[in-house]
């Protein structure tokens, strides 16, 4: 029977007893480095997941009054982060995820699939300290190929069909995280495949159903929980399905240049931290596989998958390099090692030393962003509402306010509200914002004609004080 790699002799022959002491190095170190930035400001999308978590519940948006195109899952887990006090508690969510990640890695691949997670979610050059959904999900990932890894090399029936249905649950909630992490469900698919080339029909339809099963129950208890919230299954594909179909081609029409400079700074990320080489010293051995030939099909083919979703992405975020570490850990269960991989695995992990070291010398700031949200929170009375135009909900977190506009990202209105049509009714109505805060004093950027919402704002705000490139602006 095909087996994935959990049970052959480390590369490295170290002893049992060894082997778990690097294991909790590595992971106590993981843990360790992120300490540090445990109050460091919350970037954009942490402030804005935890400002829609804040006030989930039935609403005129999909998640209350807020538009965002995420899972439930994700907002989920901000919702428990706010619950538990903000920021820190978040930071600390996402410490037990890199945690979680690092020994289901070595469980996967070794020492050196445990040190290269570690490198690779912690690096500065991924974004690695900013919680988003890529770090959330990564564990969700590798426990699903953990268990698939497992299921195949199981000797009883139960452990063949209830790890294939537990590992459903684990690939479902990474897409329940993060919508277009579905490794689990792709390495699946390529070993159902093998066990059916090897005619073995009813093993591959069993555990098929398995797994489905698992997944399909993860799916419906997430919609049944996110429709008792007021965020129902027809939004949700509205956001996940039809909103990212429409944003792609707002970003390819509207952000060449600037999403052109994204996109070369993705790269020269993932150059710098060694993922080609990491990537190739890999390849080097898998071309001997000792006695698991479907390992090389399922890595090689999860890693093109995380490849093709960092593109299509659209964007070129950094933090979009942290799907790529489940599929960069398969495909080093499936080598071999050697000398080329461990010097790959050291250059990794040296760059990631040297970019954390920079990092704690100088912390992120965000210091217009502060400034502003300190302005307006120390002037704001009850009732008070602001809009951020356009994105840093961050601000509006900070800031300790809501805002009546449900677009709090820049994308979001950038497809939904191109010409301002719903900003400029906002303005005039009842429910406008005592603040707005605009980036560079105008409405106008790519994406957005702001000609008629441009005179609808000059007429009822005024300026009142500015910080770097934020213009704030009160209601007359």
């Amino acid at each position: 029977m095909t087996s994935l790699a959990l049970d052959r002799p480390a590369p490295t022959r170290l002893d049992p007893a060894r082997r778990l002491s690097w294991y909790g190095l590595i992971a106590v170190v993981a843990a360790l480095v992120r300490l540090p930035f445990l109050t460091q400001p919350l970037s954009p999308d942490e402030g804005g997941y935890l400002l829609v978590a804040s006030q989930w519940s039935a609403g005129r948006s999909l998640y209350g009054a807020y538009f965002v195109d995420r899972p439930p899952l994700l907002i989920g887990l901000y919702w428990l982060a706010d619950e538990l006090g903000g920021a820190v508690p978040l930071r600390m969510l996402g410490l037990v995820a890199v945690v979680a990640s690092v020994v289901l890695a070595a469980r996967l691949a070794g020492v050196t699939g445990a040190l290269v997670c570690a490198a690779l979610l912690s690096t500065p050059l991924f974004d690695g300290m900013e919680i988003d959904g890529e770090l959330l999900a990564v564990p969700f990932v590798l426990g699903a190929l953990v268990l698939l890894a497992r299921s195949v090399a199981a000797r009883t029936d139960v452990a063949r069909y209830a790890l294939p249905f537990l590992a459903g649950v684990l690939a479902a909630a990474a897409a329940l995280v993060k919508q277009n992490m579905i490794d689990g469900i792709v390495v699946a698919a390529v070993l159902l495949a093998g066990l059916g080339l090897q005619r073995r029909w009813w093993e591959a339809a069993s555990r098929a159903t398995a797994f489905a099963a698992g997944g399909v129950g993860a799916l419906l208890a997430a919609l049944i929980c996110a429709d008792l919230r007021g965020t129902g299954p027809r939004g949700l594909w509205d956001a996940l399905v039809t909103f990212r179909a429409q944003a792609a081609t707002v970003i390819d029409s509207s952000a060449a240049s600037t999403n052109a400079e994204r996109f070369h700074t993705l790269l020269l990320a993932g150059l710098v931290a060694g993922l080609p080489l990491l990537v190739a010293a890999a390849l080097v051995g898998v071309r001997r596989p000792r006695r698991e030939p479907l390992l090389p099909w399922a890595s090689v083919t999860v890693l093109a998958w995380e490849l093709a979703g960092a593109a299509l992405g659209g964007s070129y975020w950094q933090h979009y390099l942290i799907a790529v570490v489940p599929g960069v850990v398969l495909l080093i269960a499936a080598s071999d090692g050697g000398r080329w991989l461990r010097l790959a695995t050291g250059y990794t992990a040296t760059c990631a030393v040297l970019a954390l070291a920079l990092a704690v010398r100088h912390p992120l700031q965000l210091s217009s962003d502060a400034e502003v949200a300190g302005y307006i929170r120390t002037l704001s009375r009850p009732g008070d509402t602001m809009v951020v135009e356009l994105g840093h909900p961050n601000i509006v977190r900070a800031a300790g306010l809501q805002s009546p506009y449900p677009y709090l990202w820049s994308l979001t209105a950038r497809v939904r509200d191109p010409r301002l049509a719903d900003f400029s009714s906002l303005l005039v109505g009842p429910e406008a914002p005592r603040w707005v805060v605009v980036s560079g004093g105008s409405l106008a950027t790519w994406g957005i004609d702001a000609t008629r919402a441009q005179g609808v704002f000059d007429a009822r705000y005024r300026e009142v004080t500015a910080a770097g490139d934020w213009h704030v602006f009160e209601h007359r």
